[in-house]
């Protein structure tokens, strides 16, 4: 039985809607969600004692990061999950972790806590290295209303890949674990996308600001304490030139078995169904 959890967030519910048209695995796959919603099982990694019940009889657990939180609290949840999946003999974990080009972002520190922890647990395990979403750059680099782009991206370009091309290569391992026992994977896109080439393909300007103006900026909007350095940190990554894939060999095409979506298409797409104004 393959339990994933996180269902109800952006990544998560990709899965899930992928999963839900596998006809011949219906019986054989179980999703988890904070909430307990009906036909789900209750996964709370804030809560420990909701676990022993949830991984009871799970043979593979798609852990989705739980990612949103300080690193002690992140850490907490996954050795929350970790360990109960020991306890309850699960034999496989996959586990959406961030690409070896993030090491130097704010958040890299739990999901390579995380790693290092499967590794030395008593299952076996495949790590996904996903890279930053084409969708996650509406967060930073959608047009103001004066139709310009002023997040601090400087000159660096950011290796973003579609969320679902991760989605689909969840689901390909997770229901197939045993050929990438021992494996970590890298995830990023092949186009690196520059703050010139999102303007140019919304018909916006670039003018990117400072990083103490987006920082200010993101302080402003009512963002979590946790958040501002995060952000503020992913635009100076990208800006500086080391989100842009060059130093990691991507498994992207060669697990999907195709070409990836086009990143830039898809941010394009992003900002249009968001409705965000341009001008």
């Amino acid at each position: 039985m393959l339990l994933v959890t996180g269902v109800s967030g952006s990544l998560g519910s990709l899965v899930a809607q992928r999963l839900a048209g596998r006809e011949d695995r219906a019986d054989d796959v179980v999703l988890g969600t904070r909430a307990g919603l009906p036909g789900t099982r209750l996964v709370d990694f804030d809560a420990p004692a909701t676990l022993p019940e949830a991984f009871a009889g799970v043979d593979t657990l798609l852990l989705i990061s739980a990612g949103y939180g300080e690193d002690d609290v992140v850490i907490a949840r996954h050795e929350a999950a970790i360990s109960a999946a020991e306890a309850a003999g699960v034999g496989h974990i996959v586990y959406t972790s961030l690409s070896g080009d993030g090491d130097h972002l704010t958040y890299s520190l739990a999901h390579r806590w995380t790693e290092r922890r499967l590794r030395r647990s008593s299952v076996d395990w495949t790590v996904l290295r996903n890279g930053l979403y084409a969708e996650f750059l509406t967060w930073i680099a959608t047009p103001d209303a004066d139709n310009r782009i002023t997040g601090p991206l400087g000159e660096g370009r950011l290796a973003a890949v579609a969320r679902e091309d991760l989605a689909e290569i969840a689901v390909r391992v997770a229901t197939a674990p045993a050929a990438h026992a021992g494996r970590t994977y890298e995830l990023v896109g092949e186009r690196p996308l520059g703050g010139a080439d999102l303007a140019r393909a919304l018909g916006a300007a670039y003018a990117p600001g400072s990083l103490a103006d987006a920082r200010a900026a993101i302080a402003a909007s009512g963002a979590e304490a946790f958040q501002v350095p995060m952000l503020t940190g992913t635009y100076s990554a990208i800006a500086h030139g080391f989100m842009d894939g060059t130093e990691v060999k991507s498994d992207l095409r060669e697990l999907l078995g195709r070409e990836p979506l086009d990143a830039l298409e898809v941010f394009v797409a992003a900002v249009e169904a968001a409705a965000v104004p341009r001008g």
